[in-house]
């Protein structure tokens, strides 16, 4: 008997695309889920009956409770090597192998400059007016050059974030718990004093931080009413790491020039929800990851990792550790 993979959030409807299923085709029969399936209840119902999960990034939660209310599940494949929303502890003791894939940072550095520079040179809303009969020409844009770029995290996102700053000729400066002296020269940046100085002192910040206890929420009132007026804000790491009410307020009161986001607290966004309707805000629908390339590795090796799963050899195995 054939087993049964559910690909999860296909929003673009290419997982089976993008990777050669055929190798499985024998044994696994493949149902592709173009649309999101939020709450417990539901995923229990939809995946009911399905041997495999492929879930994309931390879009979907398997918490224990869930996995115990999917006696038939034996594989989750995960796209990337860290997911914070699985209960493995709860996999292992209902026998659940859980593997992930490899992820390219490449796509996300990318996707920060598409934001930054839409910013800072009004894309958007030239564009707008151009194609509507508006105005010819209503902004007047930010440079880069001479400019200082401040970047929250300084890993592998941030530090070729930091390359491209460097290429336009800004002022890069950088700031993390964790960040060296030895790690910014290594990088070519400026290490800031402290957080609160790179936010006071920097005209565009970026946030490429991993989210965790010391992070959540590292950007409240206190620290988005340091940034200058004219300052822009880009975050494409994780939603949380700003404090979403804080920022909606300073993008209401005017207090900050411009923000791009493609991560938010709620995903995908409800259609009320009042991100989709800030002023002064570039926004994307978590796109960070969504690359071709990225997508053949995803699935590519969702199916490698399905056929060494079979093959009684799982491999790119993760764990909570």
């Amino acid at each position: 008997m054939r087993l049964r993979c559910a690909v999860l959030d296909d929003f673009q409807k290419v997982a089976t695309e993008v990777a050669d299923w055929s190798v499985v085709a024998d044994d696994v029969e493949v149902v592709s889920f173009d649309r999101h399936i939020d709450g417990e209840d539901a995923l229990a119902a939809a995946l009911a009956g399905f041997d495999i999960v492929v879930t994309l990034r931390e879009r979907v939660p398997f918490p224990g409770s869930l996995i115990a209310r999917l006696p038939g599940l034996k594989l989750i494949v995960a796209s990337g090597m860290r997911n914070s929303v699985i209960d493995y502890a709860a996999a292992e003791a209902h026998g659940v192998t859980v593997c992930g894939t490899a992820s390219s940072s490449t796509p996300p550095v990318e996707l920060t400059w598409a934001l930054l520079l839409g910013l800072a040179r009004g894309i958007v809303e030239e564009s707008g007016a151009l194609r509507s009969g508006g105005p010819w020409q209503s902004t007047v844009g930010a440079d880069l050059h001479g400019r200082r770029l401040g970047l929250l995290g300084l890993g592998k996102i941030g530090s070729r974030v930091a390359q491209v700053g460097l290429a336009f000729g800004m002022e890069v400066h950088a700031w993390s718990q964790n960040l060296t002296r030895e790690r910014a020269d290594e990088a070519g940046v400026e290490l800031a004093p402290s957080k609160e100085d790179l936010l006071a002192n920097s005209d565009f910040v970026s946030v490429h931080l991993v989210l965790s206890d010391r992070t959540r929420g590292l950007l409240g009132p206190a620290e988005l009413a340091l940034l200058k007026p004219t300052t822009y804000l880009v975050n494409t790491s994780r939603a949380a790491i700003v404090d979403q009410d804080a920022l909606l307020a300073a993008l209401h009161e005017g207090r900050i020039a411009g923000v791009g986001l493609d991560v938010f607290d709620i995903e995908p966004l409800p259609a009320d929800h009042p991100m989709r309707t800030a002023p002064r805000l570039l926004a994307t629908p978590h796109l960070g990851y969504v690359s071709r390339a990225n997508y053949e590795t995803y699935y590519g090796q969702a199916v490698e990792n399905i056929r060494a799963y079979l093959a009684g050899s799982p491999v790119r195995l993760l764990s909570a550790g």
